[in-house]
């Protein structure tokens, strides 16, 4: 099973409320299937309703799992783009949604599946 540091889900949610009305999306980063933290890509597009990231600047480091973005709107389901961007981005993806809080967010396989995921401390 899949956690998350309770301190990278908490930065995450005040990215996420301090770039609205826009999505905000990073990279995950775990070590034994434990998310430690999120790498921001140069040149990442946040629009109203997608983000767009400039894949040309992904480091090449294996601990690099997966996404994390928000959704605005509060909706925690995956859009087609999300199903494309998970089938190729790593085996573990987070959406988090409007309220932000520490509760919000749902985490996708590759075939955007729910996966279970714990907040650990």
């Amino acid at each position: 099973m899949w956690s998350i540091r309770r301190r990278v889900i908490r930065m995450v949610m005040e990215a996420s409320l301090d770039s609205l009305p826009k999505e905000f999306g990073a990279f995950l980063r775990a070590e034994n299937k434990v998310i430690f933290e999120i790498a921001i890509l140069p040149g990442t597009i946040q629009g109203d309703s997608h983000t767009i990231f400039q894949l040309y600047n992904k480091p090449i480091d294996f601990s690099i799992v997966g996404t994390i973005h928000s959704h605005p709107s509060g909706v925690i389901s995956p859009s087609d783009a999300d199903l494309h961007m998970f089938s190729n981005s790593g085996p573990i993806h987070i959406i988090v949604g409007y309220p932000f809080k520490e509760y919000s967010f749902i985490a996708f396989n590759r075939k955007g599946e729910a996966e279970k995921i714990e907040v650990i401390g």
